[in-house]
């Protein structure tokens, strides 16, 4: 890389989720990227996303929202104050809180995906100015740059575009300073707001080291870097020192909490390292993700809560033909359930999805005139990642599993 490519640091929720946070952020910014290229994205703080997904539910549906409106405001205030000082100069947050009050004004039962991007978007706004002023860095708003469509809630980035935009506006900033911007948010042409799924402030991090060519991508979290596990679930989880492109592809595909699933691919195409750190110990060796060769990995175990489980049966007793699943995948693209997992049988076919229930429901209504459709839900998947025999039966063993499988280095199960 040459001299000048920038870094990329992406601090997540728990990184900026008070004024003390935002602290240690300034300092791991101060002490590992002096006098480099800097570009800053962030999550929203705390369990703000949280907070604006119940006050738009209360808008959507006419019912009060001051008390939640308030407490969210309140947070924000405490957090400047604490940052600037009794007395500081209002700052741009406030500006911002009251745009968010006139959108929620503005909520109708209709364009509820839409509506939703439009106002769940406001905590990266927050927490980026709120981080902007605490570093004396500059803010950006990441909307006019990251192109996508219009898949509400999910939005597709049109690269081209968002590389021109990115490569045209950036570079003469980063010249000047360290610059903060928004993780999981983008715009259409037209200049409304689109997310990019939950947890999309790592992608975010990806398009723009993409884009700028970057040196690499910190990932700050509150871990010792890439586990094995989550610690919280599993005490004996390890780190991996170093880990291929390839495999922590897989493991975020099936679900691994520590990087987001469309991360890594940009990265990979252009060949820029990913490291994953800790903020509690920003010393700490923490993971480097990148192209490689390594040894057999320990087992990593990866849980998804918050499944439903759906079998498809042809009302006529048919065999589950190719017919049949063209018919089954497309209704599940156009509910936009994405499959976890699948299994087929002679006269059913199951697949595992993350659970929505209105989303459901839709795909019911899509199919209820071809197959019967039994679904439960409140279930877990899980997956072992380099799996041997002793991992499965640690994992299994007292579980009423409702379907299984396993490959050559994969084993997956839904339990209740």
């Amino acid at each position: 890389m040459a001299a000048h490519s920038p870094l990329v640091y992406k601090f997540g929720g728990a990184s900026v989720k008070d004024a003390a946070a935002i602290l240690n952020l300034k300092h791991i910014v101060e002490t590992t990227a002096a006098g480099r290229p800097l570009l800053v994205v962030v999550s929203a703080m705390g369990k703000t996303t949280n907070a604006l997904e119940e006050l738009f539910d209360l808008a959507h549906r006419g019912q009060p929202y001051d008390a939640p409106l308030g407490a969210l405001h309140d947070f924000h205030a405490a957090a400047a104050e604490a940052l600037a000082g009794p007395g500081a100069a209002p700052g741009p947050w406030q500006q911002t809180l009251q745009d968010l009050r006139e959108q929620l004004a503005d909520v109708n039962p209709d364009h509820y995906d839409r509506q939703y991007d439009q106002l769940v978007s406001y905590g990266e706004l927050l927490a980026s100015q709120l981080v902007a002023q605490a570093l004396g860095a500059q803010w950006l708003d990441c909307r006019p740059l990251v192109r996508t469509d219009r898949t509400w809630r999910e939005g597709r980035v049109d690269w081209p575009a968002t590389e021109r935009l990115v490569r045209a506006a950036l570079p003469p900033l980063l010249a000047q300073g360290p610059v903060v911007t928004q993780g999981f948010v983008g715009g259409t042409a037209g200049g409304l707001t689109t997310t990019l799924g939950r947890e999309g402030s790592d992608y975010s991090a990806a398009i723009f080291a993409y884009c700028l060519h970057a040196e690499s991508v910190t990932i700050w979290k509150d871990v010792a870097g890439l586990l094995s596990a989550d610690p919280k679930i599993f005490p004996d989880a390890v780190r991996y020192p170093e880990i291929s492109y390839q495999e922590t592809i897989e493991m975020a595909y099936y679900g691994a909490s520590v990087i987001h699933p469309k991360t890594l691919k940009p990265l990979a195409e252009r060949g820029i390292p990913l490291r994953v750190r800790s903020f509690v110990d920003p010393g700490a060796p923490g993971t480097l993700i990148h192209d490689c060769q390594h040894p057999a990995l320990a087992p990593a175990f990866i849980r998804k809560t918050g499944q439903c489980l759906l079998s498809f049966e042809s009302k006529d007793f048919a065999f589950i033909s190719e017919e049949n699943l063209e018919v089954i995948f497309g209704a599940l693209a156009q509910a936009r359930l994405k499959i976890n997992l699948m299994q087929n049988s002679a006269i059913s076919f199951s697949v595992c999805t993350d659970f929505s229930e209105r989303r459901v429901q839709l795909l019911l209504g899509l199919l209820a005139g071809q197959f019967r459709v039994h679904y439960n839900d409140d279930l877990t998947l899980f997956t072992i990642k380099n799996y041997d025999a002793p991992s499965v039966a640690r994992l299994t063993e007292g579980r009423e599993l409702l379907l299984e499988q396993r490959t050559r280095s994969t084993f997956q199960f839904v339990c209740r």
